[in-house]
Order: structure tokens, then C-alpha cells, then sequence
């Protein structure tokens, strides 16, 4: 009877570690995108600054900067689940791509002082969201492989656990660049 009544208090403990480590392992996740939010939020706060700040010079790409502001009001709206946000913000990176490529035919524009503090302060972000995302990443996968593995599986199929999606580079932002084309651009 003490065996039993052990063997079960042993399987309680490990059952409860494991929804623990669960637990925890489901808030990293959390807390890692809500990283990337708050990195995003700051990209979006730059982006009303930059367009004004290029409006002027950038007459035949006004198509772009509206492009643009309109993905950032979309971005900020609350009704957006995980993976819209991110086909919007892959968007916005995009055309925030685009619009710096259409900068090198300006070159008022390249060497105005305003633009280029704006640049670095978008470049910053940038480099901050890269970090973010690899954190994020980092957390999904360590959260992934407790839902996968054994017994750790069973515990998070009893809470309706299942994998995150990790933050992947769009497919087109994985061809190679060609040199020649940024050559001839210039």
C-alpha cells in the first residue's frame, strides 16, 4: 500500500513540474512577442515622420507612402491576431524597402539631414527587431519541443498546447540579391 500510495505521490510531483515548466515555457513565448511588439510599435512611430519627411521630394511615389500609411493604421489596429500581424508588418518592411531604393533617385533627399537621422533611427529599430525575433524564435522552439516530447506531450495535449509559429523571413526576402541589379540601379 505505502508503494502505491509513493508511486502515485511521484507521478502527481512529475505531473506538476512538467505543467509548470509548460507554464513557464508558454509566458517566454508570450513575453518574447510581446518584444517584437514593442519594436514594432516603435517602427510604426517612425514611419509618419519619414513620410512627411520625404512627401516633398517623392512626387511619383506617392502610390508607396500611402501604401505605407495605410499598413501602419492596420498595424496598430487591436483586432489583429499573431499571424496577421505578422503578414502586415512583413508588408511594411517591404515597402519600407521599396521606399529606400526610391530614395537613391533623390539625392536632395539622401543628403538631407532630417532623413538621414530618421534612417538611422529606422535602422536601429530595425537591428532591435532582428534581436527580438531571434529571441522569439529561441523561446518557440524551446516551447515546441516540451510540447512534442515525451511525457511533457501528454501534459500539454490535457491543456490544448499545441506548436507557435516561428518568425520566418518571407519567401521572397530569401532570393539572392544580384549585384548587377543594385549596379545598374545606380
Amino acid at each position: 500500500m505505502f508503494y502505491v500510495i509513493a508511486i502515485i505521490a511521484l507521478l502527481l510531483i512529475i505531473a506538476l513540474i512538467l505543467y509548470n515548466t509548460l507554464i513557464r515555457k508558454k509566458n517566454d513565448v508570450e513575453n518574447a512577442f510581446a518584444s517584437i511588439d514593442v519594436m514594432l510599435r516603435k517602427r510604426y512611430d517612425l514611419i509618419p515622420a519619414i513620410v512627411e519627411a520625404v512627401k516633398g521630394y517623392m512626387k511619383h511615389e506617392r502610390v508607396l507612402l500611402t501604401e505605407i500609411t495605410s499598413l501602419r493604421i492596420q498595424a496598430l489596429s487591436d483586432h489583429l491576431n499573431d499571424d496577421d500581424r505578422v503578414i502586415i508588418e512583413n508588408k511594411i518592411r517591404k515597402g519600407l524597402a521599396d521606399l529606400f531604393v526610391a530614395v537613391e533617385d533623390y539625392p536632395d533627399l539622401k543628403a538631407s539631414r532630417n532623413f538621414l537621422q530618421l534612417q538611422a533611427s529606422l535602422n536601429e529599430v530595425e537591428e532591435q527587431l532582428a534581436a527580438s525575433r531571434r529571441a522569439f524564435n529561441a523561446a518557440v522552439t524551446t516551447y515546441n519541443n516540451s510540447v512534442e516530447a515525451f511525457p511533457s506531450n501528454i501534459i500539454a495535449s490535457m491543456m490544448n498546447y499545441s506548436r507557435r509559429t516561428l518568425f520566418e523571413i518571407p519567401e521572397s526576402e530569401r532570393e539572392n540579391v544580384s549585384a548587377k541589379e543594385l549596379i545598374d540601379r545606380q
